[in-house]
């Protein structure tokens, strides 16, 4: 009777410890995404983190994040991201467009940077980590 009642035990704590372990699976929206950036022309790779909503300029382009999530590490790792990528272009030679022309608005996986990349002659970036 004793290995019943323990069984019995085991069984009836597991289920709120299991319930509350789900929860803790779950992941969380983070606030700041790291990307990395390749300049194709120099070959020279650069990381940098940008604030969830904040811009930042790498090269001709602007960078906005405006979400990033990131499994918690006993889930199947991904980190993905929704950004968009605007492109300040010169007119005439001599000054940059405000604001310039988006590229890309989309989702980026970290796992698989090809499956939806930023298509650009010169530039490639790339999810890296999302943090809290």
């Amino acid at each position: 009777m004793t290995v019943i009642r323990r069984l019995i035990l085991c069984v009836l704590l597991a289920l709120p410890l299991g319930q509350a372990a789900a929860q803790n699976l779950s992941s969380r929206p983070g606030t700041v995404l790291v990307m990395r950036g390749l300049d194709k022309v120099t070959a020279r790779t650069q990381d940098f983190e940008i604030r969830i909503g904040e811009e930042y300029q790498f090269g001709s382009l602007t960078i906005l994040p405006r979400y990033c999530r990131e499994r918690p590490p006993e889930e199947t790792p991904e980190t993905f991201v929704f950004v968009e990528i605007f492109e300040r272009r010169q007119d005439d030679g001599s000054m940059l467009e405000e604001g310039g022309e988006r590229i890309f608005s989309g989702w980026m996986f970290a796992s698989n940077p090809a499956l939806n990349p930023l298509e650009h002659p010169v530039y490639d970036v790339w999810p890296i980590d999302c943090r809290a």
